[in-house]
């Protein structure tokens, strides 16, 4: 990914709150027999393990056993990707010349070689990625409602945890314009229109806050 400073993004915190905000993610891996294997699927941000290092992030998935085998998990480095708001950018929402279309976007990019979980922490990741999303429910889910199915079926699951070696984030949310453009476009995402993105709106106004 193209890296130009006015867009990086490297505090740590900011990175775990895009990855928890965004868990639904694309799994890359390079393998010899195959090639690229790509698979999509839910992440949560490990926060009893981040590294101490300038990476800064670990992430917990899991994978159908298949898919992990496809993926040679655990054998080499893979590379998650981790898209946050992102939209189309219209010229005539500038309401001056010269502009061109372009795309305001959020992504993260987190590499790492996984280390394969056990069965027993592999049902510890299904069981917080359920919490994750059931807790916002006024009424949460929880996998303990069905445990014994939940355990039989987990045999077919290979859980993971992802140390990153490597993380590069990008905020590419119209730094380099004037505030009153970017109020403009901001403005333009929140109305309705073709191409709003009200979530991208506030990336672009929370990021003009923050040093």
């Amino acid at each position: 990914m193209l890296e130009q400073e006015i867009f990086r993004v490297s505090d740590p915190g900011r990175i775990r709150d895009l990855a928890r905000a965004h868990p639904w993610a694309t799994l890359i891996s390079h393998t010899p027999d195959r090639g690229l294997v790509v698979s999509h699927l839910p992440v949560l941000v490990d926060d009893a393990h981040q590294n101490s290092g300038d990476a800064g992030c670990t992430l917990l998935g899991h994978l159908a056993r298949t898919d992990a085998r496809k993926h040679e998990l655990g054998s080499h480095e893979v590379v998650v990707v981790i898209q946050g708001p992102h939209g189309y950018i219209s010229p005539s929402w500038y309401e001056e010349t010269p502009h061109v279309p372009t795309w305001n976007f959020t992504v993260l990019h987190v590499h790492g070689r996984p280390e394969v979980l056990g069965p027993a922490d592999t049902y510890d990741v299904l069981s917080a990625t359920v919490d994750h999303f059931e807790d916002r429910l006024p009424e949460p889910w929880r996998l303990a409602r069905v445990e014994s199915y939940a355990h039989r079926i987990a045999a077919a699951v290979t859980g993971f945890r992802l140390p990153a070696t490597k993380v590069t984030a990008k905020a590419k949310l119209s730094q380099d314009e004037r505030e009153e453009i970017v109020l403009r476009l901001a403005g333009a995402l929140e109305s309705g229109r073709p191409y709003a993105v009200p979530e991208l709106a506030r990336a672009m106004r929370d990021i003009r806050r923050k040093p």
